[in-house]
């Protein structure tokens, strides 16, 4: 008997077309030997569509055996969605719903990690109704220009910006309370290599098996921006250009986050590796899987396909032992060697 996965896609975040493109990904990668697949459309608005037509969560969420989710950003990463799942009682890959909003809260993942004895940027966190002015005039003065200016609640580097000076900072602390920001951090900029790391539950003999780490070299003059990271102009490097000892310690770093974070099955995590250290960013529990995205790069340079991949998220999900892998398919990262 086919186990029945419903795919969710799209959702009220500003991360909608990215997530329909994650979507399509999961339905083109799913075995139709194996599984029933449905595709569960969720427009901009929040109202849910089952199979191109309108239909609601009760009608839906009753018919199916598991979730994949491919949604992004607010509503799919925040904890909202996990919350409508557990209160059906239906089975989903991903973090659960507290893990899922303790990843998306910036400030408090970055408190997880220094309880965890990880290091992050300094901040300084604002609330939406501080006085903007003033906190502009404060961070000018504190901190080292430019400085990281980034909403605490959204993905996928929206809203993000790196600025210096009091106008182009206040600026961009505006734009993000007028955007609905409820809560907006402001880091210390580092420069250093950008590195991501995947880890995976229950894989290849581990608990918690992690990935290689990528390195991630934006355009000129840009930063890992929402435009660069779908526009293909980032060098995406896998395994990084990282030494033995950087790819140890991202590697466990990245363990320490999920665990710190309570999270399940999956998730990927951003660091700076610089002369000072390595410096932990932010956790995705709902990692892309698109063309571009990095998690399925990382997969394929151990060789894990996409099709694999989510099985093994399937049987994660559904509570069954996964099967062992073809020893064809073993292969340690090249960065161990």
């Amino acid at each position: 008997m086919q186990t029945i996965v419903g795919v969710l896609r799209g959702g009220p975040s500003r991360e909608h077309e990215v997530s329909l493109k994650t979507g399509a990904s999961i339905l083109g990668n799913l075995s139709e030997e194996r599984f029933l697949v449905r595709d569960i459309y969720i427009d901009r608005q929040g109202a849910w569509h089952d199979r191109g037509r309108p239909s609601t969560p009760d009608r839906v969420l009753r018919q199916l055996d598991v979730v994949l989710l491919g949604l992004h950003g607010e509503y799919g990463e925040d904890g909202e969605v996990q919350r409508l799942l557990e209160r059906f009682g239906v089975r989903y890959a991903g973090a659960d719903s507290f893990g899922s909003y303790l990843a998306m809260h910036k400030l408090m993942s970055k408190m997880k990690a220094r309880e965890a004895g990880l290091i992050t940027p300094e901040f300084r966190y604002i609330e939406s109704q501080d006085d903007i002015d003033a906190v502009a005039r404060e961070v000018t003065r504190s901190f080292h220009q430019p400085v990281v200016i980034k909403p605490v609640g959204w993905g996928s580097s929206v809203g993000v910006s790196i600025v210096g000076g009091y106008a182009p900072i206040r600026e961009a602390l505006e734009r993000l309370k007028i955007d609905g920001a409820r809560g907006i951090l402001v880091e210390e900029y580092l420069r250093g290599k950008e590195a991501t790391t995947g880890v995976i539950e229950q894989m290849r003999g581990e608990r918690l098996y992690a990935l290689p780490s990528i390195e991630i070299v934006p355009p000129r003059g840009d930063f890992f921006s929402y435009a660069s990271k779908y526009s293909g102009g980032t060098r995406e490097i896998v395994p990084g250009n990282f030494t033995r000892v950087e790819a140890e310690e991202l590697a466990r770093a990245a363990r320490v986050m999920h665990r710190a974070l309570g999270l399940r099955h999956y998730s990927r995590s951003d660091f700076i590796v610089t002369p000072r250290g390595i410096y932990y960013l932010e956790t995705n529990t709902l990692p892309g899987l698109t063309q571009e995205s990095l998690m399925p790069k990382a997969l394929m340079a151990v060789g894990i396909t996409l099709p694999d991949f989510l099985s093994h998220l399937i049987r994660l999900a559904l509570d069954l032992e996964p099967a062992a892998p073809h020893p064809s398919r073993i292969a340690e990262p090249s960065v161990y060697r």
